[in-house]
């Protein structure tokens, strides 16, 4: 009996890694993408500082975060016990992927996304992240249909989901605070088209792999 307890015990920490390991690799790429968040980091160093675009990333991870527990308390409440709320969660995050990957594929983009607005809103860059993040409901679209599938089977969804939520949140601080450190050359990198182009198809493809993983998964 103790012998299938340890069993038991080294299958689901080996299951955890995995998880972990999965999340970590997908994450690290969709972090480097460029997209708003980057945008609104490098447009505020070079307006108004290293210091201003510094507060500007840390808003934007705290929106992170707070759609990352919104999302983690309403999937462990949706999902708990519920066969058919875990149908909908998967099929229509599983299509939200597709969708968003072969999008991505067939169709990357060629220029930086530029950053939006007013002098108002630079004047408060904190706010400003956290705003861009909290007004933008593809942020809690892509965890909603992004985050379920990492958690361990048999594990608590909300917790899993709000550690996965603060795991990407924090790489995005760390390369969001390396964009600032070496602001006018990986700004210029980011700004080639082929660079957009690659990183694109490069997310896409993490989209579509991942949204046929979720579509084949099982309870």
């Amino acid at each position: 009996m103790v012998l299938a307890f340890r069993t038991a015990m080294i299958a689901a920490a080996m299951t955890a890694t995995q998880s972990l390991l999965s999340f970590l690799l997908a994450a690290a790429v969709l972090t480097v993408t460029p997209g708003l968040d980057t945008a609104l980091v490098l447009r505020t160093a070079a307006a108004d500082g290293a210091r201003a675009a510094a507060e500007a990333a840390c808003g934007v991870v705290v929106g992170c975060l707070l759609w990352g527990g919104a999302v983690a308390i309403g999937l462990g409440a949706l999902l708990a016990g519920s066969a058919w709320a875990f149908a909908v969660v998967k099929w229509a995050g599983a299509a939200y992927l597709v969708w968003t990957g072969a999008s991505m594929l067939l169709r990357p983009r060629n220029r930086f996304p530029a950053g939006a607005g007013s002098a108002s809103a630079r004047a408060l860059p904190f706010a400003q992240g956290v705003l861009q993040n909290l007004l933008n409901p593809k942020v809690g679209a892509f965890y909603l249909s992004f985050l379920p599938q990492f958690v361990p089977h048999a594990s608590a969804v909300a917790p899993w989901a709000f550690l996965l939520a603060c795991l990407h949140a924090a790489m995005g601080l760390l390369w969001l605070m390396a964009l600032i450190l070496s602001t006018r050359p990986l700004a210029q990198w980011l700004r080639r088209p082929a660079v957009v182009r690659r990183a694109d198809r490069a997310a896409g493809c993490v989209f579509l792999a991942f949204g046929a993983k979720l579509a084949l998964s099982r309870r």
